[in-house]
């Protein structure tokens, strides 16, 4: 049996990557202007990074409805498709591949993003929890809960993005339907208690999701599609694990598989701590999902180059996303194949705005 390498060349659907390090999405909060666009600063970030087999940007705001942080982009506007226009073009004189992540917060947002007005989700639960703004941390309030029509609308807003974004010039999406944000809300049962069509049994719980895949492959081909799931997140986002979750992620992988999508995006647990005896638990997703899945899977979650390494030969994924370690290492694929040393990040820089820890990372050899 071929053992495959963490330096050799993978196809996620359309996508041809060089080697299998994939850059995983980072909120960074650097669109510090009134359009929310992408700037020639975050241009400049990513090409940095453009070695990597595969980036994935930074969660990018489907419309001003889905806004749950200060200064992150957005993929609505011309401004915005003009300003990602530079940061693709960037990668691409690179020679790299990057995808846009579609994102909408849902109720992990506060009223001051929205006007004075409450953010929107599945119910009007609130999640109590502390959301990140220009005057530091604030908590959350309880959301109002969206109509029919207006669940329609917000399915369109994913369409519009990812037409957007191929606009922009990206060479594909990924959902972020993970990490408590809007769609994972809408798939569980401690977030989303309606009692329409879109809550109480699995089906009905994954509508949405089903409802904005198939908006967003009607504008991006299917092989040029992922999805980010994180079925573990427990005790965090307002997000608690039981005895649904499994079966709910498993249908949804299952009906998942008939697209023909380009990957499946897992995040490992992380919060082991908190579930000695929980009841739905796994300590590891993608051995648990391989069988399961018929499309590649892209893991993530506290990976190391040998780790990394050990996934990828042993078959369990397909590519490994790296997150921090390519806040520090903008040459990060280089030095996992040299086997140079990684450099630290300060992570008081991840959210500030401005060059410094951003731009300053030296590489290992100039």
């Amino acid at each position: 049996m071929h053992r495959a390498s963490l330096f050799e060349p993978v196809q996620l659907g359309q996508l041809y990557l060089p080697n299998r390090i994939v850059m995983a999405p980072l909120t960074r909060c650097r669109a510090g202007n009134a359009e929310y666009a992408p700037t020639a600063m975050m241009a400049r970030y990513y090409a940095q990074r453009a070695s990597a087999g595969l980036v994935i940007s930074e969660a990018t705001i489907v419309s001003a409805q889905g806004r749950g942080y200060p200064d992150t982009p957005g993929i609505w506007s011309q401004a915005q498709v003009d300003g990602w226009r530079q940061v693709t073009d960037a990668v691409h004189a690179r020679g790299g591949r990057i995808v846009c992540q579609l994102w909408h917060c849902g109720r992990l947002s506060l009223p001051e993003f929205h006007g004075g007005a409450a953010p929107v989700a599945p119910s009007a639960i609130d999640p109590q929890w502390k959301m990140l703004t220009a005057q530091g941390l604030k908590p959350t309030i309880t959301p109002r809960a969206l109509t029919r029509e207006e669940i329609a609308a917000t399915v369109a807003d994913f369409g519009r993005a990812a037409r957007n974004a191929m606009v922009a010039g990206f060479d594909g999406v990924e959902i972020h339907s993970s990490n408590g944000y809007l769609i994972h809300q809408f798939l569980s049962p401690c977030a989303n208690q309606r009692e329409d069509e879109y809550g109480g049994s699995t089906d009905n719980r994954a509508r949405f999701f089903f409802e904005v895949l198939d908006a967003v492959v009607s504008e991006v081909p299917a092989g040029r599609v992922g999805f980010r799931l994180n079925p573990m997140m427990h005790r965090m986002h307002g997000l608690t694990v039981d005895e649904q979750t499994l079966p709910t992620f498993e249908h949804l992988v299952r009906r998942a598989n008939g697209y023909g999508l380009a990957w499946l995006h897992l995040t490992e647990p992380y919060q082991a701590r908190h579930t000695e005896g929980l009841a739905g638990w796994i300590p590891e997703l993608a051995p648990y999902f391989r069988p399961i899945a018929t499309m590649p899977i892209v893991s993530n979650g506290g990976f190391d180059c040998e780790k990394a390494t050990l996934w990828i030969e042993r078959g369990l994924c397909d590519a490994v996303a790296f997150g921090r370690l390519f806040i520090s290492n903008p040459d990060l694929v280089e030095r996992f194949r040299a086997g140079r040393e990684v450099a630290a990040w300060d992570a008081d820089t991840f959210y500030q705005g401005g060059e410094r820890g951003y731009l300053d990372y030296p590489p290992a050899v100039v």
